[in-house]
Formats: structure tokens, C-alpha cells, sequence
């Protein structure tokens, strides 16, 4: 069932936008992922599977163009659990007898699968170098007033914990532009959403928030 969002931000559709070097992009932590990860491909969505298309396609044109990019280090925290449940979901596949069930992430596959172990780290690792090859660290304090800044956000904008914290340095550093395929920031006002997210395109064109450039 689509989601019912109330978009307070500018969408934009980067299938037909053209990144400019002016433009100061914080990339979210689901890009990164389908540009970094080297199994993304296995967890896209179907049946067109734009994410492992789109934005690492828009991200390069971004930094071709000589536009600013930037990460979060909240990104590396959620980065490593998705490269890990991805991993343990491929591993489940092929040993199903060890670890029946895919969709409930058993600790064992952390603490008893060694080689597995091994593998999780080597593609997070090799992830997170790429990550902070490509792009800039925002920088971000989480101090009393950080968090009570979130706290305040929590009320307004549907949006989950990491995110909370990613909008409030996108805030405090003058950042207003994010690429992501979370559809959750068009419910914060006053950024723009760089997405190819059909939902939140399509959302964002009947209540008179998708722009063009």
C-alpha cells in the first residue's frame, strides 16, 4: 500500500534534473548503499529496480558537474546493519537449514559464522571507504540542544530517529538539498528532496510540490 505522505519540502524528480554546481547535495544513507554495497543489486525493488540505477547515476552526475556532496556519520551506523541483514539474508539462502528464517536476524550469524563475520566487515569496510572517498563528513554534534532539537522535530515531521539527527546537521550546517529514496524528509519544510521515489513523486505532484529547474 503506498504511503500517505503530507509533503512540506520541494521534490525534485532526478530521472529529469540535471545536478548544477551550485547545487550542495547531503546523500542519505539508502544511496550509499546502492552505490557502495556490491549485493545491493539483490535487495532492489522490483520490477525496475531503480535504485541501483538511478541515483548512483544522479550522484555521479552530481559530483561530474562539481556540485558539493556530503554524508552523514549516522550513515555508517545504519550502513552497517543494512550490509549486515542483506548478508545474513544471502546466507540464509544458501544454508537454510542453520538459519530458517531470513526476516528474523538470528545474533549467532554474528558471533558463530566466522567466515561470515569476516565478510560482513570486509563489505562494510569497504563500503564506508567509498563513502568517504566520494563525499564530504557533515559534521554534527550531538549535545543537549541537538537532541532537543530533534525532540521538537519529532512532533512536526514523520521521520525516524537517525533521520531526526541528519536534518538537524543539514539545519545547523545551511545544507537545504538531500538525495534519498526515503520518502519520510518530504515531511520536513523547507529542504529539497532529490528522489526518483515514484510514491513520493507522485505524492509530491498532487499536492503541489514537485518543482523543475
Amino acid at each position: 500500500m503506498a504511503v500517505n505522505y503530507t509533503v512540506q519540502a520541494q521534490v525534485v524528480d532526478i530521472r529529469s534534473d540535471t545536478p548544477r554546481p551550485e547545487d550542495s547535495f547531503l546523500v542519505d544513507t539508502n544511496v550509499w548503499y546502492w552505490m557502495t554495497y556490491t549485493q545491493a543489486s539483490q535487495s532492489a525493488r522490483p520490477p525496475a529496480k531503480y535504485q541501483i540505477s538511478d541515483y548512483p547515476s544522479y550522484t555521479t552526475s552530481a559530483l561530474g558537474a562539481g556540485s558539493k556532496i556530503f554524508h552523514s556519520g549516522l550513515s555508517l551506523s545504519e550502513l552497517a546493519h543494512l550490509i549486515e541483514r542483506s548478508e545474513y539474508e544471502i546466507f540464509t539462502k544458501i544454508s537454510p537449514a542453520i538459519f530458517p528464517n531470513p526476516s528474523r536476524f538470528d545474533k549467532n550469524f554474528r558471533h558463530a559464522c566466522v567466515n561470515e563475520r569476516i565478510q560482513v566487515v570486509s563489505e562494510i569496510q569497504a563500503a564506508w571507504a567509498q563513502v568517504s572517498g566520494l563525499a564530504e563528513l557533515l559534521s554534527l554534534t550531538i549535545d543537549t540542544r541537538a537532541v532537543n532539537a530533534a525532540l521538537a522535530r519529532l512532533r512536526t515531521e514523520k521521520v525516524d530517529g537517525y533521520d531526526l539527527f541528519m536534518l538537524e546537521s543539514m539545519k545547523s550546517n545551511g545544507l537545504a538539498q538531500v538525495i534519498t529514496d526515503d520518502g519520510d524528509f518530504v515531511t520536513a519544510p523547507g529542504i529539497q528532496v532529490f528522489t526518483a521515489n515514484r510514491n513520493v513523486i507522485q505524492a509530491a505532484k498532487m499536492q503541489s510540490k514537485l518543482i523543475k529547474r
